[in-house]
């Protein structure tokens, strides 16, 4: 198939990009850089250099596309409560904006990587894609603004519409920002150079890390998937773990005693957010392979950062948001 992926030079599209190729198909990239990183993209990987918004740009891209992934978004949750503004603008009217070109030139099927983070406290785990959605922060909201304008212009415009919600990913080339940083990056770096772990709350809220290997699994089924069109689908290890739990892990992993510093004067988030996968499995095949301990020594062993030696970073509280992580729009 010809395959173009949004927001693929970054860490859950270069992934996807890498193995679609692998698999023979013709992939192309756009991505705008403000994150990502094409260099671990594989070398005849079609790129360009673009703004999502940019629907000229995404006019030449998208003919003869069979089936995009859209998985370009900006994904920081505190920052989206700092400028609500730029994550619709980005989020929502890049969403639009791609949906319009893919109408016009006939695309077959669309694939939105949104986030669980569109759920909110729910007092029912797991949780299915049934539940209420109680979107919490702007982030969330974007998302799921997203997913309602997929589905509406996919009825209105004839191409096939699928959101998959992907819960807490993981793996190998994950980034690692200076503040906000994904938890499980954060407190391997943190673990392995002998700084402080710093954890939000009494650190007991718990969440659904999902490697990035079974991510890609189910963005790939995706494509080819039938009676998928219309239909939202969890993306998860089905799994909960603890964010003490997860830090403990991560010290026997790396062979280091974790010293963790709980601040319980700031929220550590939604309580519990674990996902349904039966949908997943009905619909895509889809079956976790990788165990969270599996997980995290093919992460401490595959990702040079963790071989670095020096000085801890400077301490970055652990944000436990659930985000797709896909990193740049």
């Amino acid at each position: 198939m010809n395959i173009l992926i949004t927001g693929g030079a970054g860490f859950i599209g270069t992934h996807l990009a890498n193995r679609l190729h692998r698999q023979g198909h013709h992939v192309r990239v756009v991505d705008d850089l403000s994150s990502g990183d094409p260099s671990r993209l594989a070398p005849d990987i079609f790129f360009r250099r673009g703004d999502v918004r940019d629907v000229p740009n995404l006019w030449s891209l998208l003919h003869g596309v069979d089936v995009v992934y859209h998985l370009a978004a900006k994904v920081s949750v505190p920052a989206s409560i700092l400028y609500p503004r730029e994550y619709n603008d980005v989020n929502v009217g890049g969403t639009v904006a791609l949906l319009e070109a893919c109408r016009d030139v006939g695309v077959g099927r669309v694939i939105l990587g949104s986030s669980a983070t569109v759920y909110g406290d729910q007092q029912r785990q797991p949780v299915d894609e049934e539940a209420r959605c109680r979107p919490g922060v702007p982030y969330a909201v974007s998302k799921r603004a997203a997913e309602q304008y997929l589905f509406t212009m996919g009825r209105l415009s004839g191409f096939e519409a699928v959101a998959l919600r992907i819960f807490n990913a993981y793996g190998p080339g994950q980034p690692l920002p200076p503040s906000h940083a994904p938890i499980i990056p954060y407190a391997m770096r943190q673990i392995v150079q002998g700084g402080s772990v710093i954890v939000f709350g009494d650190g007991r809220q718990s969440r659904d890390f999902v490697y990035i290997d079974d991510v890609v699994d189910a963005l790939v089924a995706a494509a080819t998937a039938s009676q998928v069109d219309q239909t939202i689908i969890n993306v998860g290890s089905g799994q909960s773990t603890s964010i003490n739990q997860l830090v403990e892990l991560i010290g026997a992993t790396v062979g280091r005693r974790p010293n963790v510093l709980h601040n319980r004067e700031k929220s550590g988030g939604i309580q519990q957010l674990v996902a349904d996968i039966r949908r997943a499995e009905q619909l895509l095949g889809y079956r976790p392979r990788v165990t969270l301990e599996q997980g995290l020594r093919r992460l401490f062993k595959e990702d040079p950062l963790f071989r670095s030696s020096g000085k801890s970073s400077p301490q970055d509280p652990l944000s436990t948001q659930p985000a797709t992580d896909a990193s740049n729009h």
